[in-house]
C-alpha cells in the first residue's frame, strides 16, 4: 500500500472565475481507516459545477471548503483496507473522497459498485448528475406525453438524462448547448428533436426567436441548469401551468451575483415574478442530496437502460490529478464534452 497520496487543496478563494493559483497540489500521508471505516484508492474522480460554490465563503446549503482543505468531490475506486464487514479489499466503491488519490470514509457513507458496468458510470449517468436529471424531471417537471421540454447544458450528464427520459415519455425535446459540435451531439447521440447553439445568438431576444421556431407550441417544461441569457429567452415562451425545475445557474457562478452581491444589468425579477403569476408557473429549486431516498428507484429504472444502450452517455476524461484544476475551469467555461471525469489510477 502506498505511503503517500496526492490531493488538490483550496489555496485561495476565487475572485470571479477560478485560476491556477486558487488550487494547490499537495502530497500527504495516506490516511488509515478507523473502526467502521474503509480506505479506497480512487481510480476516477468527478468534477461538477456545484464545486465552484464550495470555493466561496458564502452562506449556502453546504459549508464551503476551508482554505487549505481538500476540494470536495465524489470518486470511485478500489477498497485497499477495510474495518467494516460490508467491504473487503478488491471491492469497488463510490464515496465523497474529494480531489485526492486516496480517501477514508465510514462504510455507511460508501456505495458498493456492481459488476458489469464501467465504474465511471457511478460518477455521471448512474451517479449524482444522472439522478439529478431523473428526479428533477419526474418529480418537479411531471412530464406528459405531447408536451415540449427545453433543457440547457443539454449534452452534460444532467441535461442529457433529462432529454432522454423526456423523449422516452413522448415529449418534444429541445436542447440548448454551447457550440455546433454539442448541438450535433444533442440530436445525433442523445435524440433531441432540435438543438440550438446559444453562442450563435447575441442576446436573449434573438435566441428567443429561434427557440420559438424550435418549440412552436410553446414550452411546458424548462429544466434550468444555466440561467442568464438562456432563461431570459425561455421565460416568455412558457405555456400556462408550465414547470421549471431549478437545478443550477452556472451562468452566474463566476460573477458574484449569486453570492449576495449585485450583478451587472437591470433588475429583471419583476418580469419573472409577473410571468410566474399570470401564467400559473411552478418554479421549484431542489438540492439532490435531500432526495437520496429515491436513488434506489432511479437505479432500478435507469441502470438496465444504460446497460442495454437505451440511455446513451458521454464522458470527457482528463488524465492525472495535477490536471484537475484545468479540467474544472474548462468545465465552468463549457469546454468539456460530456461528463467531466479525472482519471487518477
Amino acid at each position: 500500500m502506498a505511503d503517500e497520496m496526492k490531493c488538490i487543496t483550496l489555496a485561495a478563494r476565487p475572485e470571479g472565475a477560478p485560476k491556477d493559483s486558487d488550487f494547490k497540489l499537495e502530497t500527504r500521508p495516506v490516511p488509515e481507516p478507523s473502526e467502521g471505516e474503509v480506505l479506497v484508492r480512487v481510480h476516477y474522480m468527478s468534477l461538477d459545477p456545484y464545486m465552484r460554490g464550495r470555493m466561496d465563503d458564502a452562506k449556502s446549503y453546504a459549508e464551503p471548503v476551508p482554505l487549505g482543505g481538500i476540494m470536495e468531490g465524489g470518486g470511485a475506486g478500489e477498497v485497499i483496507a477495510s474495518n467494516d464487514p460490508g467491504f473487503k479489499p478488491g471491492d469497488m466503491a463510490f464515496g465523497m473522497f474529494g480531489w485526492a488519490t486516496h480517501g477514508v470514509q465510514p462504510a455507511k457513507m460508501l456505495r458498493k459498485l456492481p459488476e458489469g458496468l464501467p465504474i465511471t458510470t457511478s460518477l455521471g449517468v448512474l451517479g449524482m448528475p444522472g439522478f439529478t436529471g431523473w428526479y428533477g424531471l419526474t418529480e418537479i417537471g411531471k412530464p406528459k406525453k405531447g408536451e415540449t421540454l427545453v433543457v440547457a447544458a443539454a449534452t452534460g450528464p444532467v441535461g442529457s438524462m433529462v432529454g432522454q427520459i423526456a423523449k422516452a415519455r413522448g415529449l418534444r425535446t429541445v436542447a440548448i448547448a454551447g457550440g455546433a459540435d454539442k448541438c450535433r451531439l444533442a440530436t445525433e447521440k442523445f435524440g433531441f428533436d432540435a438543438a440550438l447553439d446559444h453562442r450563435a445568438y447575441d442576446d436573449a431576444r434573438s435566441l428567443r426567436k429561434a427557440l420559438a421556431e424550435a418549440a412552436p407550441d410553446g414550452i411546458d417544461i424548462y429544466f434550468e441548469n444555466v440561467g442568464g441569457k438562456v432563461f431570459e429567452a425561455v421565460l416568455p415562451l412558457m405555456n400556462r401551468f408550465g414547470r421549471i425545475p431549478v437545478c443550477g445557474m452556472i451562468a452566474g457562478y463566476n460573477t458574484g451575483a449569486l453570492g449576495g452581491t449585485a450583478g451587472a444589468g437591470p433588475d429583471r425579477f419583476p418580469v419573472f415574478w409577473r410571468t410566474l403569476l399570470v401564467k400559473h408557473l411552478l418554479a421549484q429549486g431542489f438540492i439532490i442530496s435531500n432526495h437520496f431516498d429515491r436513488y434506489g428507484e432511479f437505479l432500478n429504472e435507469v441502470a438496465p437502460l444504460v446497460a442495454s444502450g437505451d440511455i446513451a452517455y458521454l464522458e470527457d476524461i482528463a488524465e492525472g490529478i495535477e490536471n484537475a484544476p484545468a479540467a474544472f475551469m474548462g468545465l465552468l467555461e463549457g469546454r468539456n464534452m460530456g461528463k467531466q471525469i479525472v482519471k487518477l489510477a
